[in-house]
């Protein structure tokens, strides 16, 4: 089977396990919220994140932190467009748009964006569609509920199968709209709709997730269940999202989102060495 994520005209070998790298355009996002706000703060970054060596850049113009509000179209759109614009012609990676909107999508890919990465799994009306006309890459999440509300009470009997039940009839949907799988990537949704013991479970059986041999993407970094198992504020928590991240490797993960690219780059050398599998196939 290939690993290859097929990305507009671009590609990622997913054998890795690679990392995106996250750039947050927003005044809210839990970790990186603000700093980021202005064009060239973010271009600033990004090709920062790049030079760590990120096979990927995830652009984000709303945040979906627990209890976050929306934002309007014309308001993402005047975040996150005009930075793909300016990053396109500036670097060969693979720009990802953290997006669930359709308008959003459709901009982005016309800007020259390679993947959409959307919490919603493609079920907001338009949004598959959108993705569909194009050929750029999709990241399927899980989420029970959505940003406002999702971690008021979430609950289910068996986390690991459910999620996986979710993203197999995801990827269905797709293939049933003509986005083909060599484009498609799975994200079971780490605190999203998911308590401290929720997310331990999921990364104990990651591997079990995996549907139809597609690549799995893990974003733990930073993230509560870091710093409710560390102790520490959001800034302070790169040790333990890079031990997430590895775990998370381990055990089935081809792509990791992070904010902490270059240690997180550095750690997985390490993890490949001693696994002897710097360029064969990715965990099962």
């Amino acid at each position: 089977m290939s690993t290859l994520l097929r990305c507009g005209g671009r590609s990622l070998d997913w054998a890795g396990p690679l990392v995106m790298g996250v750039v947050n355009v927003t005044p809210d996002s839990f970790s990186d919220g603000g700093r980021y706000l202005q064009t060239e703060q973010a271009l600033e970054r990004a090709l920062a994140v790049a030079a760590q060596g990120a096979a990927a850049i995830d652009l984000g113009g709303e945040s979906t932190r627990p209890g976050a509000e929306p934002v309007s179209v014309q308001e993402e759109l005047r975040r996150v467009i005009p930075l793909v614009q300016r990053l396109r012609p500036l670097t060969s990676i693979v720009i990802s748009v953290d997006t669930s909107k359709p308008e959003v999508m459709r901009a982005a890919v016309s800007a020259g964006a390679d993947l959409i990465n959307d919490v919603y799994a493609l079920r907001v009306p338009g949004a598959i569609e959108a993705v569909a006309k194009s050929d750029c890459a999709i990241c399927l999440m899980h989420m029970q509920g959505e940003p406002r509300t999702m971690q008021r009470a979430p609950h289910y009997a068996d986390v690991v199968s459910e999620v996986r039940a979710f993203l197999a009839e995801r990827v269905e949907a797709c293939r049933a709209a003509g986005i083909a799988s060599e484009r498609i990537v799975l994200d079971p949704g780490f605190g999203f709709g998911k308590t401290l013991e929720h997310n331990l479970t999921l990364l104990r059986r990651l591997s079990e997730v995996r549907v139809a041999g597609l690549p799995i993407l893990a974003g733990l970094s930073r993230k509560f269940m870091i710093g409710t198992l560390t102790g520490k504020s959001a800034e302070d928590r790169v040790h333990g999202s890079v031990a997430a991240g590895l775990i998370a490797a381990q055990r089935g993960a081809n792509i990791l989102r992070v904010h902490d690219v270059a240690a997180t780059v550095d750690a997985l050398k390490v993890l490949q060495a001693v696994a002897g599998r710097s360029d064969s196939a990715p965990p099962s």
